[in-house]
């Protein structure tokens, strides 16, 4: 059912792995280049800039062909028409997206994944086009197969392709789903919690089976997003603002209403951080600890709104310093185990993986906030000139 096989990901996970082992030190260059003879791939691979600049040039390569094709073939299409051909350009973006993985053995290359994407896109825009714009009332637990058929396409893709962000798409799809069945808003939040819950069920069933395997880090990313997901939806301060409050009139929740259901989304906020984090700690799985960190943090900062407090301008400071005695205190208690370790943890760093994803993202903030790093240009006035001065030696002189 997966487009690589397992060869296939255990040879570049392994040549990722000599990678990591090379920079750290713990491989000579000879020992490196025996291994790497020994994990040749016949996928073709690149970098991460490359990726992105193939993966958007492809985007705009199949928006500016389907754009040319209805303008000289179809100049005034009616919405039926446009809905049949925009589903005949998702399976064409499929086809060409699985002809790109299995003949030109591509991985992770941008093509192969813009191809993906826009196949998920058209079909969605498609199905749409088709069975709903024309239709006369249509009944709107129909148009819920919409969002459906995408959550399920976008799961697809992630399986099928093994790409990560994939499967957060299919869970912005998911939260579409409830406006469509009932429009009490509790209810909508209460849906897409259990259809999150069932996919971490589903997940963590799942995930034991390939605890070390290539499968694993692509497990423990879905996880870790269903659980931020989860909380996202509960904490009501937050998921105000997010795709939900957009479907239908947007309805806020504040203390002074004083609903059972409010006061059960607090209770649930400074809930779920516990658990999230004794999930992380007990599968030592860092994508879980970061969720369940993220998670506390976000419930600290929402806490006051919750319950209607006065918030201060000095919150951030005293929030910035109870983290960072966190920080050191977790620090100092890891270190003074024995050999710096306490129950399979420690605070030294083993891997100059953390290093490689920092730089990276240093260069990615460089290129998307240049303004954060290059001076304001200065007005100059035109009309001003210099003079006034005198300079001279040797029989010459002259103003400035």
């Amino acid at each position: 059912m997966r487009i690589y096989t397992e060869s296939s990901e255990e040879t570049l996970r392994a040549r990722k792995f000599l990678r990591q082992w090379i920079g750290d030190g713990y491989l000579s260059d000879d020992q490196y280049q025996r291994l790497e003879q020994d994990t040749v791939s016949d996928l073709r691979t690149t970098n991460i800039f490359l990726r992105l600049v193939l993966f958007f040039f492809t985007m705009i390569g199949v928006a500016g062909a389907i754009g040319l094709f209805f303008t000289i073939f179809l100049s005034r299409p009616s919405q039926q028409a446009t809905g049949i051909f925009l589903l005949i350009f998702a399976a064409v973006s499929y086809t060409a997206a699985e002809v790109a993985v299995t003949q030109a053995r591509l991985y992770r290359y941008g093509i192969e994944e813009a191809l993906a994407v826009c196949s998920v896109a058209f079909l969605c825009g498609g199905l749409d086009y088709a069975f709903f714009s024309g239709a006369l009332y249509p009944s709107r637990e129909i148009q819920s197969v919409i969002p459906a058929v995408g959550a399920i396409a976008s799961l697809w893709i992630w399986y099928r392709f093994n790409l990560w962000y994939a499967f957060p798409a299919a869970m912005i799809f998911v939260i579409f789903l409830p406006a469509y069945w009932t429009p009490s808003h509790p209810v909508q939040h209460v849906s897409i919690s259990v259809l999150y819950a069932a996919g971490l069920v589903c997940i963590a069933s799942i995930r034991s089976r390939h605890r070390f395997d290539y499968l694993e880090d692509a497990y423990s990313l879905s996880e870790a997003f269903l659980w931020l997901g989860i909380y996202l939806i509960f904490n009501l301060k937050i998921s105000d603002f997010s795709l939900l409050s957009r479907l239908g009139s947007p309805t806020r929740f504040t203390s002074g209403s004083a609903s059972p259901f409010y006061w059960m989304t607090w209770v649930l906020i400074w809930c779920l951080p516990p658990l999230i984090l004794t999930r992380g700690v007990r599968q030592k799985d860092r994508l879980i600890i970061a969720a369940g960190a993220i998670t506390a943090v976000l419930t600290l900062i929402t806490n006051k709104p919750y319950l209607g407090w006065q918030r201060h301008t000095w919150d951030p400071m005293l929030l910035g310093i109870t983290l960072t005695a966190v920080s050191l205190f977790l620090r100092r208690w890891l270190a003074l185990g024995p050999d710096g370790v306490r129950h399979g943890f420690t605070a030294a760093r083993l891997s100059g993986k953390d290093k490689h994803t920092m730089s990276v993202g240093s260069a990615v903030l460089g290129l998307i906030t240049p303004q954060s790093i290059t001076p304001t240009p200065q007005p100059t006035n035109p009309d001003f000139r210099f003079g006034g001065g005198e300079s001279g030696g040797g029989g010459a002189s002259g103003d400035f």
